[in-house]
């Protein structure tokens, strides 16, 4: 193994790869991320998900992780890139079977399904409790050239363990930079987490060592004030998104609104204030 040795900036710049955009498949999250446009020096739409970033998603029950996972999952596939799908939560039958409702939703040919390759690791501990192993079942995938990675979620790969929390988040991270996978991965909230905060399982330490997080939230109106502030009924959810940070990109600061819409597709919306 070569020794460690310092580099200039200047000589890295050569292996730093060129800042695009990789589209989330969400309608208005791609605008969220930008880069300076080298003439005006002005911000300008990425479209999408910096390449070659590992973003984490992370929120409470039923604020759209999922849904945001596989909308990503199936954009890449519409684009005929492939996607390693690793779930831990819902075994891989019932996963496909969302897949196929998104699918349908995007307009897309369930032969796009092809592109998509899942790691069942709710059905198969070996895949949760020993990285090696599951690192090893997604290598091979890697030789179809898949170019994404998706894990929903990584708290199910240190469950009853959140101390292990950033050693294997490390380890996920690194296997995705090695093989210059994008990369979306999920974690899940404790109940006293502060909701719109980057905090998830395992502490900060997840939202610390991958380059992007978002946040999303929901906020059940059950006041006259929450009400008006959100032009909403009593009674009704209204769920937010946040950029929390990025460190490939610029990025909207803001609370956008977040939408699921009757046809089960997650749809961001105009920030507090605008809407």
């Amino acid at each position: 193994m070569d020794r460690p040795r310092l580099q200039s900036a200047l000589e890295l710049s050569a292996k730093a790869p060129p800042l695009e955009g990789v589209p989330t498949g969400v309608k208005g999250l791609d605008e969220l991320f930008f880069t300076l446009d080298p003439k005006t020096l002005k911000p300008k739409p990425l479209g999408g998900f910096p390449r070659g970033a590992a973003v984490h998603v992370t929120g409470v029950s039923d604020t759209g992780k999922s849904l945001l996972a596989e909308q990503f999952a199936l954009k890449q596939a519409e684009r005929g890139e492939g996607v390693l799908f690793v779930t831990t939560e819902a075994p891989a039958p019932l996963l496909v079977q969302g897949l196929r409702l998104r699918a349908r939703a995007m307009g897309l040919k369930e032969k796009a399904l092809e592109r998509v390759l899942i790691a069942d690791a709710a059905t198969h501990a070996v895949l949760r409790e020993d990285l090696p192993t599951l690192f090893a079942t997604l290598e091979e995938g890697l030789q179809s050239g898949a170019r994404h990675l998706v894990v929903d979620s990584l708290t199910g790969l240190y469950e009853a363990k959140e101390i292990a929390a950033r050693q294997v988040v490390r380890q996920v991270y690194a296997f995705s930079k090695r093989f210059g996978l994008t990369a979306l991965m999920v974690s899940q909230k404790r109940s006293g987490h502060e909701e719109l905060s980057a905090e998830a399982a395992g502490g900060y330490a997840v939202s610390h060592i991958l380059d992007a997080t978002l946040v999303l939230a929901k906020v059940l109106v059950m006041s006259p004030a929450l009400a008006k502030l959100y032009r909403v009924g009593l009674g009704e959810v209204v769920r937010l998104l946040r950029i929390d940070g990025c460190r490939l990109s610029g990025h909207d600061t803001r609370t956008h609104l977040l939408y699921i819409r009757p046809e089960g597709l997650l749809e961001v919306g105009p920030p507090l204030g605008e809407h």
